[in-house]
């Protein structure tokens, strides 16, 4: 469990939040409550993603993060804007890391300035600063 005084530092920095693992686990069980849970899985997938190595798994995970969160009636679609859903699957004709990197940062940006001020004000994280 982080400090109330790390826990503080999540209200201006969704990065240092996403970076601690605890705050990354009480960021998503908040917006599972929101059923809004497929924007930090979206991004979750995008980080291990970026890590592969290998370019067969770095295929195979590029068609099932497509599949499951960008294709047009995906499972967990995100809310991206067609440009950004253009580029992504242009870059998917040749899997690289930087593959999803657009995507990725409009769903950050969402979840800046949407999901973490309802974070804040959350029962979720008001524990947490006690």
């Amino acid at each position: 469990r982080p400090s109330p005084e790390e826990a503080l530092q999540w209200r201006d920095s969704l990065e240092k939040l996403l970076q601690n693992t605890y705050g990354l686990a009480s960021f998503s069980s908040f917006l599972r409550s929101e059923f809004s849970e497929e924007n930090i899985e979206f991004w979750a997938a995008c980080e291990d993603y970026k890590r592969t190595k290998s370019p067969v798994k770095m295929a195979e995970k590029a068609k099932k993060i497509y599949e499951e969160f960008i294709q047009t009636e995906a499972p967990k679609e995100v809310n991206i804007d067609h440009f950004t859903k253009a580029v992504t699957m242009k870059n998917l004709v040749e899997p690289s890391a930087s593959s999803f990197d657009m995507a990725q940062k409009r769903i950050f940006a969402l979840m800046e300035k949407d999901s973490l001020p309802r974070f804040v004000r959350s029962e979720f994280y008001q524990e947490l600063i006690k």
